[in-house]
């Protein structure tokens, strides 16, 4: 177990060659795994806890809620016209689904990044995934090269019944956005007489 203060905590459980060749490359000279760098007994047991959580968590039980709570908040969503949704899996760092929810930026006059920091703004305030803020964490992310923004939605840590207030605030703010758009369309419908 090699748990630290700043951070990135991680436990090496197997195989046993990974095990014996952390402990050889800690300081021999400090004693227990975990003291040598710093560590609170509080950081020990959570860590702990956690390994005692998954070890015996129901890893189908917890997909299947993740995928049922994607599914309200994609449901909720759809209702407004011009936004999609998807699911996907990123294999790289989690098993579980994120949702993906698209619109046409440029028609609804709101851009993902935009209504991130509305969703994270709002009452209550929600963070979301999205390609210049992709673990949900701010931060200042170097430019490179532009590609489409994409808006997640990440279930994981949400408790029963929050994926519905999730929902309908996203909702509720893209449909603000689609209702500006549709009376522009009116505005225009009455200018030229359509």
């Amino acid at each position: 177990m090699v748990p630290h203060s700043k951070g990135g905590d991680f436990v090496t459980l197997n195989p046993l060659s990974l095990i014996d060749a952390a402990l050889a490359n800690a300081s021999s000279w400090e004693g227990a795994v975990c003291r040598p760098m710093k560590v609170g007994k509080e950081e020990i047991m959570g860590m702990l806890a956690a390994v005692d959580y998954w070890s015996h968590a129901d890893l189908a039980a917890i997909g299947k809620e993740s995928q049922n709570r994607l599914a309200r908040i994609a449901k909720l969503v759809e209702t407004v016209p011009g936004v999609t949704t998807s699911t996907m899996i990123r294999h790289t760092d989690t098993m579980y689904p994120v949702l993906i929810v698209k619109w046409d930026e440029s028609q609804f006059g709101l851009t993902v990044d935009q209504c991130a920091q509305q969703m994270r703004k709002g009452d209550p305030r929600f963070e979301v995934w999205t390609n210049s803020n992709p673990g949900g964490v701010k931060y200042e992310k170097p430019p490179e090269t532009p590609h489409p923004e994409v808006f997640r939605i990440d279930t994981m840590t949400l408790q029963p019944g929050e994926d519905l207030i999730v929902g309908n605030r996203l909702r509720q703010k893209l449909d603000e956005h689609a209702n500006n758009l549709r009376e522009r369309v009116l505005k225009l419908a009455v200018k030229y007489r359509f």
